[in-house]
């Protein structure tokens, strides 16, 4: 392995406990590790797998400085002055190790961790499932009941009708029909038909982190790759944008692990968005079969490119062609 690909890098500031003072250097991250250099000697005071991290979380340092801090093996690394800020830098770093953990994340095995979690998920989604069946039970239950209800108070209706006309005296000359208005007839709303989009096969979901055009807030969501095009949301699920295949203009990969995809328009900003997730191997090649004509391979991303038109190529080892 020639050189090791580094996914991100942020100025900060390292705490170094021995000589307790505050040390500017870069944070960076790469596919497995966390590391942090001093600025002019270019030391390597931090080198932490991700495997090895047991939590990352925004803390205060002296109760006025804003942090973030990495505890590995019990001993707890202290980060500041992060540029462009903490959120950032937090949810890049928090999306990579938690992918980490899963199963089939990385290179390696899961971890004993990374087990645990995926359980705690199952039986999470497993709830969730029942708790949707239990629903929807008693959602069917509750439309029957309205609609006994309805026939209720229709029938009760014409009951009050005939009962007005049979009390009327015989040699009443006008009937209670003259001025009593019939029942309402509203016709029943035809069913709404589904929407195309919701039923359509969905080719594949990841969990990204999004930054859109320049702001510099990048902020986990997901990316979902459909037939008919792309869609961005937010980890509420809420629906960020939606990119169909005609109106995407370019689709550029700059790492294995980061894309930007763009729509162009004339006399007002193009639409652009910068995703960034761990699990990004896995969806170019699918982009460049759907989007062949529009994907562009920076620099970083030429070894990935030529290895993804092989058949043959492990895309796990691909990253280190360039």
């Amino acid at each position: 392995m020639s050189r090791e690909l580094r996914i991100h890098s942020w100025p900060c500031s390292y705490y170094l406990a021995a000589g307790k003072r505050w040390i500017p250097g870069k944070l960076s991250l790469t596919p497995v590790s966390v590391r942090f250099a001093a600025d002019g000697t270019g030391e390597l005071l931090v080198d932490s797998r991700l495997s090895a991290i047991s939590e990352i979380k925004k803390e205060s340092s002296h109760f006025i400085f804003s942090s973030l801090t990495v505890l590995e093996k019990g001993t707890k690394h202290w980060f500041s002055s992060l540029r462009p800020n903490r959120n950032v830098v937090f949810n890049v770093l928090e999306h990579f190790w938690r992918e980490q953990l899963l199963p089939g994340a990385g290179a390696g095995a899961a971890s004993g961790k990374g087990k645990e979690l995926a359980g705690m998920l199952e039986g999470s989604q497993k709830r969730l499932e029942d708790t949707a069946e239990v629903l929807h039970s008693q959602g069917e239950q509750f439309d029957n009941i309205m609609r006994g209800l309805h026939k209720i108070e229709g029938d009760m209706d014409v009951a009050d009708r005939l009962l007005t006309e049979l009390e009327s005296p015989s040699w009443w000359p006008f009937s209670s029909k003259l001025w009593k208005t019939p029942l309402e007839w509203k016709p029943k709303e035809p069913p709404t038909a589904p929407d195309p989009k919701s039923q359509e096969e969905t080719l594949l979901r990841i969990p990204v982190i999004i930054t859109h055009r320049t702001d510099s807030n990048a902020k986990p969501g997901k990316l979902t790759l459909l037939p008919s095009g792309l869609e961005i949301r937010d980890c509420n699920s809420q629906l960020v944008h939606r990119f169909e295949s005609r109106d995407v203009d370019d689709i550029r990969v700059h790492t294995p692990y980061e894309i930007s995809i763009r729509q162009r328009f004339i006399g007002k900003p193009d639409h652009s968005f910068r995703l960034l997730s761990a699990r990004m191997p896995e969806v170019i090649p699918v982009l460049e079969m759907h989007f062949s004509g529009k994907m562009q391979f920076l620099e970083d991303a030429l070894g990935f490119a030529g290895a993804a038109r092989s058949p043959q190529a492990d895309l796990g080892s691909s990253v280190w062609q360039a």
